[in-house]
């Protein structure tokens, strides 16, 4: 937004060039005009402020998108007429639905293929190319809404319906990782899911509070993604799928913290079976999101039960689903210790 090839800094004429201001956060032109620059992460961190403008870049893919937005608005109350300005990849969350509807919004919409010019055509002939004609690319590359994918375990009401901004005290967290097969840079993800268990009203729930996963990732930077995890949200164990590699895995994680205690998981069903008791547990209102994670609602909710979805495998989704197995369908006691609570 502010130094990408298209940001602020290098659209502007040399005249009117504003100055980032990295250690204050902030944009200033030779006219006097000041632009704040501000975290979805951090909700709150918009109190105090106020302003007659406002740039929210992809909205759908903000953590907690209804909090960030709110505090927005009650800050946009500066001039005779505040304006602000959402870019985005859309998805069918709540928040973009309303927007959209609202008399007072102006929509606009441009597919990949207007932007031809500007991308590398390589783009278009590999990558573009697999995920045309499926839900996900109409999403990605045509800018469409799409709603549920038919046959989907997942829809996006249920994902909506579970999604919260804080959680209480939790008796059990486990890290679940599903590592690729192979490493590099053509590899599948490496998918790192942090879940916790707690009581509401007598009935366990779980809590997904953290998507760690990343491409690309070696044996050993996978481990030392899925221990950093563990030692952030003091989890209990390390849940991880042996299948690809044994007891290999194992030992790739204790080579990073040789403490870590670590649970091997067999996969001897398909990943729909697997994936169907979970996609229940979302059905009966006793899981919840701890804010948005869009690449692991994207996998949910548009996971239709083939082996491997646009070439990919929907690793997010098996680490949810291991991760949500050991907690709520095979539940165990926790190990003695001590857990700070924030």
């Amino acid at each position: 937004m502010i130094e990408g090839p298209s940001g602020l800094c290098a659209v502007a004429a040399d005249l009117s060039r504003p100055t980032y201001e990295p250690s204050r956060r902030r944009l200033v032109w030779p006219n006097g005009a000041i632009a704040y620059a501000f975290s979805a992460e951090d909700p709150d961190g918009l109190r105090g402020y106020q302003f007659d403008a406002a740039w929210a870049d992809e909205l759908c893919k903000w953590r907690y998108p209804e909090e960030t937005w709110s505090n927005l608005q009650l800050a946009l109350r500066l001039g005779k007429k505040p304006r602000q300005i959402a870019t985005t990849t859309p998805r069918p969350m709540a928040l973009i639905k309303r927007l959209i509807a609202a008399a007072t919004t102006t929509l606009t919409r441009a597919s990949s293929y207007v932007n031809r010019a500007n991308l590398s055509e390589a783009f278009f002939t590999e990558i573009a190319a697999a995920y045309e004609g499926t839900a996900l690319g109409r999403q990605e590359l045509l800018g469409e809404i799409v709603d549920d994918v038919i046959g989907a375990l997942w829809s996006w009401s249920m994902i909506e319906t579970s999604r919260i901004s804080h959680y209480p005290p939790l008796s059990r967290i486990v890290v679940a990782v599903d590592p690729p097969a192979t490493s590099g840079p053509d590899a599948d993800e490496c998918g790192v899911i942090v879940a916790g268990v707690g009581e509401v009203m007598g009935e366990r729930v779980a809590y997904v509070l953290a998507d760690r996963s990343a491409p690309g990732l070696s044996p050993r930077q996978w481990a030392e993604r899925a221990v950093a995890a563990f030692h952030e949200y003091e989890a209990d164990r390390i849940v991880v799928e042996v299948n690809q590699g044994g007891e290999m895995v194992k030992a790739v994680i204790a080579q990073v913290d040789a403490a870590a205690p670590v649970k091997s998981v067999y996969a001897t069903r398909g990943k729909r079976l697997r994936a169907e008791p979970i996609a229940a547990l979302y059905e009966q209102g006793r899981v919840r999101h701890v804010g948005a994670f869009p690449a692991l609602e994207d996998q949910m909710t548009s996971y239709v039960g083939a082996t491997r979805a646009v070439g990919k495998s929907p690793d997010r989704l098996d680490a949810l689903v291991w991760a949500l197995t050991d907690l709520m369908l095979n539940p165990a006691a926790p190990r003695p210790g001590v857990r700070r609570l924030s």
